[in-house]
């Protein structure tokens, strides 16, 4: 067993963004007007957001990060076992997520109702899911109660029922889910087309909660399978926040999880997909709809790309807030929609860079148009010295709000883990904040931002209304939305 202490620099990292919340909790929203030569030592000066924690490994691999926070008598936890949809098998995506919840519906000596109330009667909280690259379990207990928590974390993770019965529930509801998105709100599968659009083959492609035809050819055998093969104490973190003492901590999570075996498969193995051409629309045909949903985007940068101030604040003004220039654009000046902004995912590996919107269908073109004069403007611009500060404020008085629980903050511990960061990913990020220039900020929107020719489409509509006017966008492939998949055959 090694036990390593993380120490915090002494620089703090109070804000970044880009765009909705990402991996650390990273959240854009609508900005203030403030002076162009504001004073930030108030932000520099405070103490860390991560403070120092333990690092603990376990003989069979099993990583354990706690953190001491006595203030409130609550325990919060996040474990992480790597692998997710991206080691799901061969035409069935899906099977991670649903495996995913299934890990609720009964483990150790308790079926998925008990599991539930015993959960419930704490008061405390457990939830479950699956993302590309990881399978996640987060909750929160009071401290009273972390014992009984460990236990059933550890039901969860090494003992669970796999019943054939509860599995067969989720796999149906998770169908219905996606019938009933593509009958009321295709908003929901946008980026789920895009995706699988995007990156074609490549494993983050896959729909991580699965289409209809990968879900109808999944049994309980093919969970059972996943299970053996990608989860094991060789691919878990599990990550300890607030009122416990240290040694008993590690002891009973010791006790719980020394002896798990290791995963039996290999996780995938994957690089970074490649930009591809651009000028090439999907469209999917939802013969009555009255509003287009669209995406447009191409390949972008990881998790570990190293200009994050500057392209945090970049998007913050671009797409990732109210006061956005493509929101005020389309929604406030035009009135073209309810909502326009861009995104920027960092896996592991590429994510996408991407402006999504939606408008009338008489409007598709105008709207789509509009977005890529602000998307030439970007580009040709970048931002003034206003818009540099007003983000900067903003961004640096938020980012707090991620660190204030113990749920938070073993969020924060079991992400950095998992994508090798240290604690100066948050600690030091302020002063990259406050140093981040406009000519800085310029190169990461050329390097990051595709231009209008580079621009892959996806839209859902009524395909017949505006197939000829979006061709002038690019090739046009177009699938009816009852397709079982979400890529063109």
């Amino acid at each position: 067993m090694r036990i390593t202490t993380i120490v915090a620099p002494a620089l703090v990292l109070a804000a970044c963004t880009t765009g909705g919340v990402n991996d650390l909790g990273e959240t854009a929203a609508p900005g203030v007007a403030v002076a162009a030569k504001a004073d930030y030592s108030a932000y520099l000066d405070r103490p860390p957001l991560m403070p120092e924690y333990e690092r603990v490994e376990l003989d069979n691999g099993v990583v354990l990060l706690l953190l001491e926070k006595p203030e409130v008598p609550l325990v919060g936890f996040e474990a992480i076992v790597r692998g997710g949809s991206t080691a799901d098998p061969e035409g069935r995506a899906g099977t991670a997520s649903l495996l995913a919840e299934l890990l609720r519906k009964g483990a150790g000596d308790r079926d998925a109702a008990a599991f539930a109330a015993t959960v419930e009667g704490l008061g405390g909280q457990l939830d479950t899911g699956a993302g590309p690259e990881s399978l996640q379990v987060s909750g929160s207990f009071l401290s009273q109660d972390s014992a009984v928590a460990v236990g059933l974390l550890a039901d969860l993770l090494m003992r669970p029922r796999l019943d054939e019965k509860e599995f067969l529930k989720l796999r149906d509801r998770a169908v219905q889910f996606i019938k009933a998105a593509k009958d009321g709100s295709p908003n929901r599968l946008l980026g789920i087309y895009a995706a699988s659009y995007l990156y074609g083959d490549h494993p983050y492609g896959r729909p991580a909660s699965g289409d209809e035809r990968s879900l109808a050819t999944i049994g309980i055998d093919d969970v059972r399978r996943y299970y053996d093969e990608q989860l094991g104490a060789d691919r878990l973190i599990i990550a300890v926040a607030g009122d416990f003492e240290m040694d008993s901590m590690v002891s009973q999570l010791r006790q719980a999880f020394g002896g798990w075996r290791g995963a039996a498969g290999a996780l995938p193995d994957y690089g970074s997909a490649d930009e591809v051409a651009g000028s090439r629309v999907l469209l999917i045909d939802k013969p009555d709809a009255t509003q287009t949903y669209f995406w447009m985007g191409n390949v972008g940068i990881s998790k570990y790309f190293p200009d994050r101030a500057e392209l945090n604040l970049a998007n913050t003004i671009f797409g990732g807030r109210f006061t956005s220039m493509l929101n005020s654009a389309l929604r406030i000046e035009s009135g073209l929609t309810y909502g326009a902004r861009s995104r920027v995912s960092q896996p592991r590996e590429a994510g996408s860079a991407s402006i999504v919107s939606f408008t009338r269908t008489e409007s598709t073109v105008e709207a789509i148009d509009l977005a890529l004069s602000v998307l030439d403007r970007f580009h040709a611009e970048g931002l003034d010295e206003a818009g540099l500060a007003s983000a900067r404020a903003y961004i640096l008085g938020q980012y707090p709000l991620a660190f204030e629980t113990s749920r938070q903050l073993a969020r924060q511990m079991g992400q950095l883990e998992f994508y090798g960061l240290d604690t100066g990913y948050i600690n030091a990020y302020a002063q990259g904040l406050v140093e981040a220039n406009r000519a800085g900020i310029s190169r990461v929107i050329e390097q990051v931002y595709p231009k209008r020719d580079e621009l892959l489409f996806v839209l859902i509509g009524n395909a017949g209304a505006i197939r000829a006017e979006v061709s002038k966008y690019g090739t046009v492939t177009e699938m009816p939305i009852t397709e079982t998949r979400f890529s063109p055959d």
